[in-house]
């Protein structure tokens, strides 16, 4: 029976052999499962720090928007009203030439020619 003890012997050999090397196998993958779980873990933080940040630059954003808006609505209103003052002024020179060709006329003067031939009322006062 010696064969029976020898073959038991290396059955329980090739099987310590065989449980040591699932040991070490799975060891190392255990390992490397580790390893990438805490690279995991440490990437998510990353990512959670990136996007509190992001969030904070964006509300800084719009609020920047909201202040650029309104200062292009306030120099819009400004140039409207210089358009506006343009227009008064204009109106204003033209009533006045209205009033000096008027007062010529009361007077009985003769109008003056100008540049090109014509009487300033006559040219489309």
């Amino acid at each position: 029976m010696p064969e029976d003890s020898e073959s038991a012997r290396r059955t329980a050999e090739a099987r310590a052999a065989v449980a040591a090397s699932l040991a070490s196998v799975g060891g190392s993958i255990d390992a490397e499962m580790r390893t990438r779980a805490v690279d995991l873990h440490s990437n998510s933080e990353a990512i959670s720090k990136q996007e509190k940040e992001l969030a904070k630059q964006t509300a800084a954003l719009a609020k920047q928007s909201t202040q650029w808006q309104k200062l292009a609505d306030t120099s819009t209103k400004k140039l409207n009203e210089i358009g506006d003052i343009q227009n008064w002024a204009e109106m204003i020179e033209r009533d006045l030439l209205v009033l000096e060709e008027t007062m010529r006329m009361v007077d009985g003067k003769d109008a003056p020619e100008t540049a090109s031939g014509t009487s300033r009322w006559s040219a489309g006062l």
